[in-house]
């Protein structure tokens, strides 16, 4: 355990090697939420945004843009505007993909069941091919659509933000408080203490019949004994 915490605070002590240089408003409260406890250490954060990607033109038929070879003509954090969109495609060279990217976060855990209570997924997110070597192949109607639709996923993703860090703050209370329970120690210990005593009656009983038809016994590897009784207590 010792070493998840040295692992997380020289992670934390790095420089931030993101674009922008610096955290994201809206994610620092659930950023700061995670990292005040000692079993969780952020790694990387965003929260949301709308992304003029440029990529390479050579292959007409592939519309994936690699994250190494793209351009940004444009990004913001915010909602945006026609006039945005349009005046950053002015200087495209390239094939352009209008992007909107919802909150993302990756979280270094010091157990799975840690990692368990995070694991959320969403495909709250778009992207639309608008130009092609540099030509539009899209009009400005559609664009003007598309910067609709992307506003109104940006709003809601800033609502499922708020949602997010309401429920797990709520949820890491619960987990500290299932913890500390004693009612829930000594039930796992009861739980421990029955099925050892079930694996040691099979154990008696294997050896039993074993010796009834005089067969020798191999010494009993501790580790293979230890890992056996710890499946029994994970199912």
């Amino acid at each position: 355990m010792a070493a998840f915490g040295q692992r997380k605070a020289q992670r934390l002590a790095r420089a931030d090697a993101s674009r922008k240089g610096g955290l994201d408003e809206r994610a620092a409260p659930v950023v700061q939420l995670l990292n005040g406890r000692a079993r969780f250490c952020t790694t990387s954060s965003c929260s949301g945004r709308l992304v003029l990607a440029q990529g390479s033109a050579a292959d007409a038929n592939s519309w994936e843009v690699q994250k190494k070879n793209c351009t940004w003509l444009m990004v913001t954090h915010e909602t945006c505007t026609k006039d945005d969109v349009m005046t950053a495609l002015e200087k495209a060279t390239g094939d352009v993909v209008l992007k909107f990217e919802p909150f993302v976060l990756h979280v270094l855990c010091q157990e799975l069941q840690d990692a368990q209570l995070l694991a959320v997924r969403s495909t709250h997110c778009l992207e639309v091919p608008l130009s092609h070597k540099g030509k539009l192949m899209v009009s400005e109607e559609y664009i003007e659509f598309l910067i609709h639709v992307a506003n109104r996923k940006m709003e809601e993703n800033t609502r499922r933000i708020d949602r997010f860090y309401k429920c797990l703050e709520v949820a890491l209370k619960t987990a500290i408080s299932a913890n500390n329970s004693p009612s829930q120690e000594t039930e796992n210990r009861s739980v421990y203490i029955h099925r050892r005593k079930r694996k040691t009656i099979q154990e008696q009983d294997v050896h039993t019949s074993l010796k009834d038809h005089n067969e020798e016994l191999e010494p009993e590897d501790d580790t293979e004994s230890n890992l056996a009784i710890f499946a029994e207590i994970m199912i």
